[in-house]
């Protein structure tokens, strides 16, 4: 990598990140959602039907207080609903509310909607690329 000064990709790399994060974010706000609650509300569509808060926490990557805490955000937007689970009734549920696909559904054209806008500058043939690029590394070990 001489042709490169060490960590200068890197910056690029995470530069750019943060910079499509933050237009993906401006996207859904006036939809009141974030990317982690668009991503909750992803999981429950793809999976049509209510999810246990322990699963959705393992699917996120993240604690459970941290899904409790999201669901309890959705919940008061009347995105979710808590039920019980008929299976366990140690766990809890989260449910899908017709409000929480329509939603969804909204926040998946804002979202595409950014993307096509923040990448309109690159021609199509390196757009493609960059997928490639970018499945390359984080397929890569």
């Amino acid at each position: 990598m001489n042709d490169v000064a060490p960590g200068v990709l890197s910056r690029e790399v995470m530069g750019t990140l943060h910079a499509i994060e933050g237009r993906l974010e401006a996207a859904l706000d006036p939809l009141g959602l974030s990317l982690a609650k668009f991503g909750l509300l992803s999981r429950l569509v793809a999976s049509d039907e209510p999810l246990p808060l322990r699963r959705l926490a393992e699917e996120c990557a993240c604690v459970r207080s941290n899904i409790t805490q999201l669901v309890d955000r959705l919940e008061s937007d009347k995105l979710v609903r808590r039920a019980d689970d008929p299976k366990d009734r140690r766990s809890i549920l989260a449910e899908l509310t017709p409000e929480g696909r329509a939603r969804h559904a909204a926040g998946l054209r804002a979202l595409e909607a950014a993307e096509k806008e923040f990448f309109a500058p690159l021609p199509a043939g390196q757009r493609k690329h960059l997928v490639e690029l970018l499945r390359s590394l984080r397929d890569c070990r």
